[in-house]
């Protein structure tokens, strides 16, 4: 029996601490504890996304926060300019579609971030979109895009800014306020060190004034009622409170480092996961890696589910190959959360060894040490 290592892009790791949570006895999600819970993850949630606006949670996947952002701000008819570079940046538009809402398709090959001169083009071609709709870390390329800069254009527009940040927050530096960001979307089960189920969305005053200009004909997702309860420091529906729970077990971990330090750690573990595979002979798919997760090309003469399922078979490693048009071409590495440099380091010595029975021609121990060379140029902060 191999012990389970999940190193995908989400799900990822949970902490015995978040987990021994869970385990705890079932309380009544209008309770006084359940209210001083959502008033405490509430507060560590705007810490950690490093805003003062309204924060309020969903039980959903962070899909559902993406859904909020969209019906609530952009009346059917309206306009809203997608920056469409990979899967899952897709889904704004197909969210958009699905609610009657006009898109503007601003493509960006699968692999490169969006160019912001771009969007200040579309900005300008499109005065009455209502709002740009963007990704922090696009999981399906393993691509990072230039958030601030994009936001900072965005701000001169009468547009608002929403951003999928679901698997980008907590794993890449974000600073919401700062940054022009007017809602910004999370889920639980990325670089925050839980199981999926909830999702989190802050909202601007900007964006408000958006979302209070019509009604939404949102029910589940409807931003005001939310915002309405949130002021009870409730739900307005019954709320997965026991995640909510294990959330501020979470919260505490990522407080207890300093959210610097964790934007620090998942660099340096990109950093150090970037440099094996370099050292593999092996491709990054990315122009741009976000941190969290590593895409590389699978190499010639090999399947990704040769490589994937061995490396389960072997070692319990879970990863995940391509989406859409990549599937079969790349594959996909998740250190993000609960992760540390033995996790790095043992994930690259285990693709070597795959790689060579697959005969792949490799030096054995290359990536291992191209690894902890960038670990011991950069060691963590005290």
């Amino acid at each position: 029996m191999r012990k389970p290592r999940l190193m995908t892009p989400g799900p990822a790791p949970v902490p015995e601490e978040v987990l021994l949570e869970l385990a705890r006895p079932v309380i009544h999600h209008r309770s006084n504890e359940a209210k001083e819970v959502i008033t405490e993850v509430t507060a560590g949630l705007k810490e950690v996304f490093k805003t003062k606006n309204d924060v309020m949670i969903l039980t959903a996947s962070g899909t559902g926060a993406m859904e909020a952002a969209t019906v609530n701000t952009v009346p059917p008819g309206g306009k809203a300019i997608v920056l469409n570079a990979g899967y899952f940046a897709d889904r704004w538009a197909k969210i958009c579609k699905a609610y009657g809402i006009n898109v503007v398709n601003l493509e960006t090959e699968w692999g490169h971030p969006v160019d912001p001169q771009t969007v200040e083009n579309a900005l300008k071609a499109n005065p009455d979109a209502a709002c740009v709709m963007g990704t922090l870390s696009e999981t399906s390329t393993g691509t990072g895009h230039p958030v601030e800069a994009i936001g900072k254009i965005v701000a001169k527009s009468d547009a608002v800014f929403a951003v999928d940040g679901i698997s980008g927050v907590g794993a890449m530096e974000c600073h919401t306020d700062k940054w022009g960001i007017d809602i910004l979307c999370v889920g639980s089960q990325k670089a925050l060190m839980l199981p999926p189920g909830l999702a989190f969305i802050a909202v601007s005053d900007k964006a408000w004034a958006k979302i209070d200009a019509f009604d939404s004909k949102s029910f589940y997702f409807n931003l005001k009622t939310a915002r309405k309860k949130a002021k009870e420091f409730d739900t307005p529906f019954t709320p997965a409170h026991t995640l909510i729970l294990a959330l501020r077990a979470a919260l505490k971990m990522i407080q207890t480092e300093g959210i610097e330090n964790v934007w620090d750690r998942h660099r340096r573990l990109s950093e150090a996961c970037q440099a094996g595979i370099k050292a593999l002979g092996l491709e990054l798919f990315s122009s741009r890696p976000a941190e969290g997760l590593t895409a590389f090309n699978v190499p010639a003469g090999l399947k990704d589910s040769q490589i994937r399922n061995a490396l389960t078979a072997k070692f319990g490693i879970t990863t995940v190959g391509g989406q859409d048009k990549l599937k079969g071409h790349i594959i996909r590495v998740g250190h993000m959360g609960y992760t540390d440099e033995l996790d790095v380091i043992s994930g690259l010595a285990a693709l070597e060894m795959v790689l060579s029975e697959l005969g792949h021609k490799l030096e054995p121990g290359v990536a291992v040490t191209a690894a902890q060379r960038v670990f011991i140029g950069k060691p963590a902060r005290a």
